[in-house]
């Protein structure tokens, strides 16, 4: 498969688009957000493969191939925007022949509300889902978590590492020590600074990119999974994410999964919210 002129699909992606058409099964299409790249999904993307799905899981526009290309080149993650990634997955899912279910963490879980709204997604489970445009909750952990990047305004044309500490707040803080520094290590890469900026601002700009279209009735079934001890994404913006779904037509639920913070769906215990993921998909799709 060849991309056309003006796409951003990689060389990888479109293998990975040929090889779900070439299986006639129905694709999955995973999203990653922030500090992490597409690899972050390998375990789940095994379990739903095992499962009777194809997968694919794209990048952002221009993400390394490794966490050790990522740490080398970190400027390459710098000025990616939500719309700009939101286009560069509705790309891909235009090269699938069959209608994708879309699974999406953190500002992925915003991204997969967002193609949803273009009734692109057969169904989607949005996982721990950075807030769009009418979710108005900003919980203090929040703001702390996001202070890395938004205590500086320079930081949105920047790329952003968190040092282990920012890290073990934001992501880790349900486990031990031991296993947050080995996630750290295996996972964590720099991000882009201005996402983050695009969330703080969505409730003051009309135009905002973080915006979902909620009410499109051909958005399809929904599933939005809370760690209920999540610093980056507390529950009070995930509930007030399904406040804001629960008005379109279609199915909406919501899980909160106890004890779990932001790296549930990379840490220890990510099967217990894969297997909720793939019920809701196995229901619909």
């Amino acid at each position: 498969m060849t991309a056309p002129e003006g796409s951003t699909l990689t060389a990888r992606e479109l293998d990975e688009i040929s090889r779900a058409n070439d299986t006639g099964r129905v694709p999955v299409v995973f999203v990653h957000g922030l500090w992490l790249l597409s690899s972050s999904w390998d375990a789940w993307r095994d379990l739903f493969e095992q499962n009777g799905y194809a997968t694919i899981a794209p990048g952002w526009p221009d993400d390394p191939a490794s966490v050790e290309q990522a740490r080398i080149d970190p400027e390459v993650f710098a000025h990616k925007m939500v719309q700009q990634v939101t286009d560069h997955n509705l790309d891909a899912i235009s090269h699938l022949s069959v209608k994708p279910a879309v699974i999406g963490h953190s500002f992925g879980g915003l991204i997969a509300q967002k193609i949803a709204g273009e009734g692109a997604s057969a169904a989607t489970v949005a996982i721990d889902n950075a807030p769009f445009r009418g979710v108005l909750p900003l919980p203090i952990s929040a703001l702390k978590s996001a202070a890395p990047v938004l205590a500086n305004p320079a930081n949105s044309g920047r790329a952003v590492s968190l040092t282990y500490e920012q890290f073990a707040f934001g992501w880790v803080n349900n486990l031990d020590d031991d296993e947050g520094r080995a996630l750290y290590e295996q996972f964590h890469v720099p991000a882009s600074g201005v996402p983050l900026f695009q969330a703080a601002t969505a409730n003051l700009n009309p135009f905002s990119e973080t915006k979902v279209d909620t009410k499109n009735p051909l958005r399809g079934p929904m599933l939005i999974i809370a760690g209920d001890n999540d610093n980056t994404v507390p529950l009070a913006i995930t509930h007030a994410t399904h406040k804001q779904q629960s008005k379109n037509p279609g199915v909406t639920e919501i899980v909160e999964v106890p004890g779990r913070g932001h790296s549930l769906t990379i840490d220890h215990g990510w099967r217990e919210v894969a297997d909720l993921a793939l019920a809701f998909v196995q229901r619909f799709v």
